[in-house]
């Protein structure tokens, strides 16, 4: 089979395609197909050399996956031989304390499929079946494989941080695959979302999908001062930040008394500043969430079966080391709307 390595990491990356033995379903596994996998600013990272703890050597990347089912090992149980399924981020056991208790996404045994064993990026690969959930017709491969990331993500980050009908929730790269399933979630359960995007072109998009407020990151004054006079210096209620270091002054000064963030995204690495006071003072609440439990992934099939979420595709490439390095630099660039999905031809 064919799968795709990144030879050696940069700016632009080099990508080749590679011939490895078809892997086999073990015990209580699935031998899938790969139909689409998304691509994720953890892929980004990756690939430019930004993030290398505990990638393994020569991975294939791709977290984000739908697929066909191949062949089942024995013991496989709840899924026959031409299912398609989406997975979820790590190769959960199903059986561990972490698992039972819906934590699957730190399953005490499971490694980070496309970090510490290979992902989505390749023809076939072999997963757990207790990491996969089944599709209903009706749901295209390429929106099938943004269900557990971004918006099963996006959907257990909100819950982190109780995010309900009626609080105002400011969702910062709102224009990205997490941003995008954040709004949606949380404009259609309630909330008044205010939207925070570095692209004006976003603005109308956004609010198709559910913003009550679009405010330009960089419109020239601090998004933080637009909240506060949206919210009549109250503040917002919760924060889904995506973006990590570059917006969070910004994004910690927008929260008001009580306020809960929840951090999901970090595109930079670097380090950021925060006097403890200011959290003890104001009681603030922040928390870090990245995963998704199996119990979210199905909340989220079918919300999509019933039309109730639709994930962004921003561009479909084929999955050839080519597609590869141009969903890199589409990201690299922020030009996405939405998430980039590289998907199986043929």
């Amino acid at each position: 089979m064919t799968a795709l390595v990144v030879a050696e990491a940069g700016r632009p990356p080099v990508v080749g395609a590679v011939n490895r033995p078809t892997p086999t379903a073990g015990a209580g596994e699935a031998l899938l197909r790969v139909n689409a996998a998304g691509f994720c600013h953890h892929d980004r990272l990756v690939m430019d050399g930004t993030l290398r703890r505990g990638v393994a050597p020569g991975v294939a990347l791709g977290h984000e996956i739908s697929a066909t089912v191949a062949a089942l090992g024995d013991g496989a149980g709840g899924l026959s031989v031409g299912d398609r399924v989406v997975s979820l981020l790590t190769a959960a056991c199903g059986r561990c304390g972490r698992c039972r208790s819906g934590r699957e996404h730190r399953c005490g045994y499971g490694l980070g499929i496309g970090h510490g064993r290979d992902g989505g990026f390749a023809e076939y690969i072999a997963l757990p079946a207790a990491a996969l959930v089944r599709l209903p017709e009706g749901i295209p491969d390429a929106a099938a494989a943004l269900l557990a990331c971004p918006a099963g993500v996006a959907a257990d980050g909100l819950a982190a941080i109780n995010a309900a009908a009626g609080d105002t929730v400011v969702v910062t790269g709102a224009g990205g695959g997490l941003g995008t399933s954040a709004v949606q979630i949380a404009g259609g359960r309630g909330a008044q979302v205010i939207a925070v995007t570095t692209s004006s072109d976003k603005r109308e998009r956004l609010e198709k999908l559910g913003a009550a407020y679009v405010v330009e990151a960089d419109g020239g004054l601090d998004f933080a001062e637009i909240v506060m006079a949206l919210t009549e210096d109250a503040g917002a209620d919760a924060v889904i930040d995506t973006v990590g270091p570059p917006l969070w002054p910004s994004a910690l000064r927008c929260l008001g008394q009580y306020g809960r963030m929840a951090l999901l995204g970090d595109l930079t690495g670097d380090g950021v500043s925060l006097r403890l006071a200011e959290v003890i003072f104001r009681d603030l609440r922040i928390v870090g969430h990245s995963g998704v439990s199996r119990a979210t992934l199905e909340t989220m099939v079918g919300m999509a079966a019933a039309g109730e979420l639709a994930p962004v595709v921003s561009h479909t490439l084929p999955m050839t080391s080519e597609g590869l390095v141009e969903a890199w630099r589409l990201v690299a660039e922020e030009r996405p709307w939405g998430r980039v999905v590289l998907v199986r031809e043929g």
